[in-house]
C-alpha cells in the first residue's frame, strides 16, 4: 500500500456530512482538510459520548470536512493516526514526526445521530489550549500505515474466507447464508448460517490458500438497484439508510472471479497482498457456525 496525498475537495452538499475519502482511495494515507468544530467529549450528546470508551479529560472531538480515518464499524477497527498543520506543499509530504502533531487521532466513530458526520476522538499535544486550532483552519490528516494495511488485508482476507465458505458448502448446508463478520486483529471470524463441521476445515483452508494465491483483483464500485438486480445479487441490497454520507450509490467491494460485498470497509489491491491466511478453528452454536481466520 503506498502513501499518497490528495488535496481534492468533496462534492457540493447543502448539508455537512463528512466526505469519506478513504472510501474512494484507500491509498490516501494524507489528505489535507478543514476544521469544521472541535468540542469536549463532555459537550457531546449521551448517544455520542457513548461511542468513546474511557477519553481522557482533556480529549476532544474533531469533526473535518473530509476524512481517510475509516470509523470503527462494518466488523473493521478504527483508524488511528496524528493531525499536524497544513503543508504548503502536501503532494511531496512524507510521514511526518508526530512531536511537531497538533492532535493524536485515537479513535473514530460515526455520528450516533445519523447526521453523515465523523467524529475524531484526538487528544491535543500542544502544551496550550489556546493554541489549539479553531474552525475553518487547514489541518494536514495522516493515518497509521501499518494498522491500516493490517485492517485492509484482515477484511479482504474475512470477504476470501466468506467467498471460499459459500463455494463449498452453499449447496450442502440447509439454509446456509453469510451473516455477520469480525476483522479485528485478535478476533476475526466470519459467521454463517447452518451447521459447518469441523471436517470442513481443511478444504476451507485449501480454497481460501486457492484464493489468495491466484493474486485476484479487488476492485470497488458504487451501484444502483438495476445494477445489483443486473448482477443477480438482489439479496444483496442494502436498506438505503445505509449509503454513505453524500453518495446515492451503494459501495460495492468486487473480488474478480469470487463474489461482490456491499462494504464500506478499506481493502488490499488484490487478495495475494492478504498474505498468508490461516484458517484457525470452525465453533457452532444455536444452529450458526463461527470460522475464525488470522493473517501471517
Amino acid at each position: 500500500m503506498t502513501t499518497s496525498t490528495s488535496t481534492s475537495s468533496p462534492p457540493a452538499s447543502t448539508s455537512s456530512p463528512t466526505y469519506l475519502a478513504y472510501q474512494h482511495d484507500a491509498k490516501l494515507l494524507h489528505l489535507q482538510t478543514t476544521i469544521q468544530s472541535l468540542e469536549r467529549v463532555s459537550d457531546l450528546t449521551e448517544a455520542n459520548q457513548a461511542l468513546f470508551k474511557s477519553p481522557g479529560e482533556n480529549d476532544y472531538i474533531l469533526v473535518t470536512k473530509e476524512t481517510i480515518f475509516h470509523p470503527q464499524g462494518g466488523g473493521q477497527p478504527s483508524d488511528e493516526g496524528y493531525i499536524f498543520p497544513a503543508q504548503s506543499t502536501p503532494s511531496k509530504t512524507p510521514d511526518h514526526d508526530p512531536s511537531t502533531a497538533l492532535f493524536q487521532v485515537l479513535a473514530a466513530r460515526m455520528d450516533a445521530s445519523n447526521n453523515g458526520q465523523v467524529l475524531h476522538l484526538v487528544r491535543p499535544l500542544a502544551s496550550s489550549e489556546s493554541l489549539l486550532p479553531r474552525p475553518n483552519t487547514p489541518i494536514l490528516l495522516q493515518v497509521d500505515s501499518a494498522k491500516r494495511l493490517l485492517y485492509s488485508r484482515l477484511h479482504t482476507a474475512g470477504h476470501v474466507l466468506g467467498s471460499a465458505v459459500r463455494h463449498l458448502l452453499e449447496s450442502i448446508v440447509p439454509d446456509f447464508d453469510e451473516l455477520k463478520a469480525s476483522h479485528f486483529p485478535d478476533s476475526a471470524s466470519c459467521e454463517f448460517r447452518g451447521s459447518i463441521g469441523g471436517e470442513w476445515k481443511g478444504a476451507i483452508q485449501a480454497k481460501v490458500t486457492e484464493y489468495v494465491g491466484r493474486a485476484m483483483p479487488v476492485e470497488i464500485e458504487f451501484w444502483g438497484e438495476e445494477d445489483f438486480a443486473r448482477e443477480g445479487v438482489s439479496h444483496l441490497l442494502p436498506d438505503r439508510g445505509l449509503l454513505a454520507p453524500g453518495e446515492d450509490k451503494f459501495r460495492v467491494v468486487r473480488i474478480v472471479g469470487a463474489e461482490v460485498y456491499p462494504c464500506g470497509g478499506t481493502h488490499v489491491d488484490s487478495t495475494d497482498l492478504c498474505g498468508e491466511t490461516v484458517v484457525k478453528k470452525i465453533s457452532r452454536s444455536k444452529g450458526n457456525s463461527r470460522v475464525s481466520y488470522t493473517v501471517v
